[in-house]
């Protein structure tokens, strides 16, 4: 609860916050009554894929500053749900349970009706609550993959074993193993950020990407059609979003920063609500927050506005 403050204008409707109305979950989930929705919190208080991966850590420590920076929002959405559900550490650097907990979390959040939001933490975050949505969904779905990043991150592990910079390389393999495709989008593509190699990777696992360069205004309609297609071919949607994939002036506070990456403007939007507004969402999450790194807390406040965006699309969007 120490992260749940801020602002307080009033107890009616109309004046609440975040902070407010949000529940936290000491052992089980509130039920969710008849018609109402439900979005869990889950912070992955973890950066030892970074570490591994010879990046600059502090990502541990970005569940609670994203939480910090969205107790102030205002509350525009009545009857549903907020719940923080704590979060899955990793002591003694041990990745591999702390992604195996993350899994069993994932599920046990979706069993309870409620959509995962979960606040990294580095982007070993992505290969735990990947693996969390394939154990709740039925295995005759397909579930695709977008990942808004400058980096494929399908690099094979090395010495130290999995690291932030494998995990769709592991889900890839996963994949492999039990006979079904790998269904792979990832939006903000840098050249100069991946070798060879990993193009040559992403094109033997029929991974699909749209590169940095692609997002100016003169190439819109290209990709909100090229995301709606991808999202046509499945089931349901795991949305993962790695702070890295934009410009550094506006997310400073990541390992790997990026002078050219996104701007999260209109365009930006635009592609990440297509995303948001699908009605096939099974998973959100926000990777490689570093408050160590941060500037006046800027890429906090960007990881915050993200997470605001997931709410209110998926508590107050009706599709037609």
């Amino acid at each position: 609860m120490n992260n749940w403050h801020g602002r307080t204008d009033g107890t009616t409707p109309d004046a609440l916050r975040w902070h407010q109305v949000v529940q936290i979950a000491r052992e089980t989930l509130p039920v969710l009554e008849l018609g109402r929705k439900g979005i869990a919190f889950l912070g992955f208080a973890c950066d030892e894929g970074v570490r591994r991966n010879k990046g600059r850590t502090g990502a541990a420590a970005g569940p609670d500053a994203l939480r910090k920076m969205c107790a102030g929002f205002p509350v525009h959405f009545d009857e549903h749900l907020l719940v923080d559900a704590g979060d899955v550490i990793c002591p003694r650097g041990d990745l591999e349970a702390a992604q195996e907990e993350l899994s069993g979390r994932v599920a046990g959040i979706m069993a309870a009706g409620y959509l995962p939001v979960i606040f990294g933490g580095g982007h070993e975050i992505a290969y735990g609550h990947e693996r969390g949505i394939r154990r709740f969904m039925p295995p005759e779905q397909q579930l695709g993959i977008i990942n808004f990043d400058a980096h494929f991150d399908l690099r094979e592990p090395g010495e130290e074993g999995a690291s932030s910079g494998t995990g769709f390389w592991q889900m890839a393999q996963d994949r492999r193993s039990a006979g079904m495709p790998f269904h792979y989008l990832a939006l903000g593509i840098q050249q100069h950020s991946n070798t060879r190699r990993l193009f040559d990777t992403a094109e033997k696992l029929g991974a699909e990407y749209l590169p940095a360069s692609l997002f100016q205004p003169k190439y819109h309609d290209q990709l909100v059609d090229a995301i709606q297609a991808f999202i046509g071919r499945n089931d349901r949607i795991y949305l993962t979003v790695c702070l890295d994939v934009f410009a550094a002036s506006y997310a400073p506070g990541v390992s790997a920063t990026a002078y050219n990456g996104l701007v999260p403007d209109a365009l930006f939007l635009d592609c990440f609500r297509t995303v948001l507004r699908s009605g096939k969402l099974a998973g959100v999450d926000i990777a490689e927050l570093n408050p160590s790194l941060d500037i006046d807390n800027r890429t906090a406040k960007l990881a915050a506005s993200l997470v605001f965006e997931t709410v209110m699309n998926y508590f107050t969007w009706e599709r037609h």
